[in-house]
């Protein structure tokens, strides 16, 4: 199922000076991309529609997912993934259980599921692996992974290609976007790289 983003009349400040005013509408599989420097408000818009927004800030606005107004619910019943710069893989569950983690307890082919996923990544037999052993790659795949087996509805993706090596960067980016596509995913993507910005192929914001 495809699913739209409605960011409507965003106004997000702090102090009486406002960081972020945003109107956009994300639809299946598009990427908004948010970009400025540190501490324009890029993350602070990111916490604000996952739904941790310190109430030191003040904002305003509608976030719209499907025909459901989120704003005023509770960040675990949003129905958003988020994807970081670090994997924050789970070190006391094999790569597996990572996977099975996120998705739903009690379906059926549980098991089965992860090990397709796994494959698709080129990951095949990793099922066991301690995340300790996986290079930055595979745990960012993994982590990927893992975010679209919870099956969100939407996708924020906070600097998710930073810590990664030029050559396997240009490859998760790839891989990423090619999933959210697949999986009919809006999603923000915040960053510094406008390489990021680039082969997300979406509108662009820039924060001051």
């Amino acid at each position: 199922m495809s699913h739209t983003l409605h960011l409507e009349a965003i106004r997000i400040g702090l102090g009486g000076r406002t960081l972020v005013a945003l109107d956009a509408e994300i639809g299946p599989g598009q990427v908004l991309t948010v970009m400025g420097p540190s501490g324009s408000g890029k993350s602070t818009l990111l916490a604000y529609l996952a739904g941790f927004l310190d109430p030191a800030f003040q904002a305003d606005g509608r976030v719209r997912l499907d025909d459901v107004d989120i704003a005023a619910l509770p960040a675990e019943a949003r129905q958003i993934g988020l994807l970081f710069q670090d994997a924050l893989l789970f070190p006391h569950l094999s790569v597996a259980g990572n996977l099975l983690f996120g998705l739903p307890r009690g379906g059926a082919r549980r098991q089965q599921r992860a090990t397709e996923a796994l494959a698709q990544v080129g990951l095949a037999g990793f099922e066991d692996r301690d995340p300790a052993t996986l290079s930055g790659g595979q745990q960012a795949r993994v982590a990927l992974l893992r975010l679209l087996l919870s099956a969100p509805r939407a996708v924020l993706l906070d600097e998710p290609f930073a810590k990664l090596d030029s050559p396997l960067r240009g490859e998760m980016r790839t891989l990423v976007f090619e999933c959210l596509r697949t999986a009919g995913l809006p999603a923000v993507l915040v960053t510094h790289d406008a390489a990021d910005a680039e082969a997300a192929g979406g509108r662009v914001v820039q924060l001051a």
